[in-house]
C-alpha cells in the first residue's frame, strides 16, 4: 500500500515538544535499554542481519542467522563459505538469492576497502552493497552508539500517526525526529518508537486500548477496546 493512501488525512497537527517529550519518557518507562530484536554478536553481523532484514521479519532472520554465525561471523569467514551456502542459510527469507549476493560484496568490500572493519560512518556503510540509510543509521545506533534516526515502515507510521514528526519520506521523517527528539532520549529513540509500532500502533487497526500514549496522540478516532 503506497504510503500516500496510508496516510490520506496528512497534515496531522503536530505534537508541541513537551507532549513529544513525555512520549518519549512513557516509552522509555517501559523498555529502559531498547535493543534491537536481531540477534548478532559483533558489528559485522548486525551490518549482515540488518541488510538481511529488507522486506522480512526479525524473527525469521534470526531463524536463518542462527546457523549462518556459527560458520562465519567475520568477513573472510563468510568469504571462505561462499555465495551457494550463505543462499542456502538464507533461503527461508525474501529475496534471498540477491541477499546473498550482497552479503558477499559487502564483505569482500570491508575486506578490500576498510581493512576488515565495518566501517563506522553512514558516507561510508552505504557504499556497502545491499546497505541503504537506513541499515546505515541501524548500525551506527546499535554497534557504535551514535544518535542516529533508522525509518522504516513502523517508525514512519508512527511519527505521521501521532503527528511527532509528519513527513512524506523516511528522509523527511528522519529529520523532523532528530530535530524533535530531546538529547537525553536520542539514543534509545529509534528503537522506541520501532517497537511501539511494531506491537501497539499496528499498520491495519492501531492498539489505541493499550497504548501509553493515547491520550497525547493526535490519530483519530481512536480504536475502542476489543468486543
Amino acid at each position: 500500500m503506497a504510503k500516500e493512501k496510508l496516510y490520506k488525512d496528512l497534515p496531522r497537527p503536530k505534537l508541541n515538544r513537551a507532549d513529544i517529550a513525555e512520549i518519549y519518557e512513557r516509552l522509555r518507562r517501559e523498555n529502559p535499554e531498547p535493543r534491537t530484536e536481531l540477534n548478532y554478536s559483533n558489528p559485522y553481523t548486525l551490518v549482515v542481519a540488518v541488510a538481511l532484514s529488507a522486506q522480512a521479519t526479525d524473527v525469521g532472520v534470526n531463524r536463518a542467522t542462527r546457523a549462518l554465525f556459527e560458520r562465519a561471523d567475520n568477513p573472510q569467514a563468510m568469504l571462505d563459505l561462499g555465495e551457494d551456502a550463505v543462499r542456502d542459510h538464507v533461503k527461508t527469507i525474501g529475496l534471498y538469492r540477491n541477499k546473498a549476493k550482497n552479503v558477499i560484496k559487502l564483505s569482500a568490500m570491508i575486506l578490500e576497502e576498510f581493512g576488515g572493519a565495518v566501517p563506522t560512518t553512514r558516507d561510508d556503510l552505504v557504499k556497502l552493497p545491499g546497505v541503504g540509510r537506513k541499515t546505515a543509521n541501524v548500525v551506527l545506533n546499535e554497534a557504535f552508539g551514535q544518535p542516529t534516526m533508522a525509518v522504516d515502515t513502523h517508525i514512519f507510521r508512527v511519527a505521521n500517526r501521532t503527528g511527532m514528526a509528519p513527513g512524506k519520506d523516511p528522509v523527511e521523517v528522519e529529520l523532523n525526529l532528530l530535530r524533535v527528539t530531546p538529547d537525553a532520549y536520542r539514543m534509545g529513540a529509534h528503537h522506541w518508537i520501532l517497537l511501539h509500532g511494531r506491537y501497539t500502533c499496528v499498520a491495519r487497526t492501531p492498539k489505541c486500548y493499550d497504548c501509553v500514549i493515547a491520550d497525547l496522540c493526535r490519530y483519530r478516532p481512536k480504536t475502542p477496546p476489543p468486543a
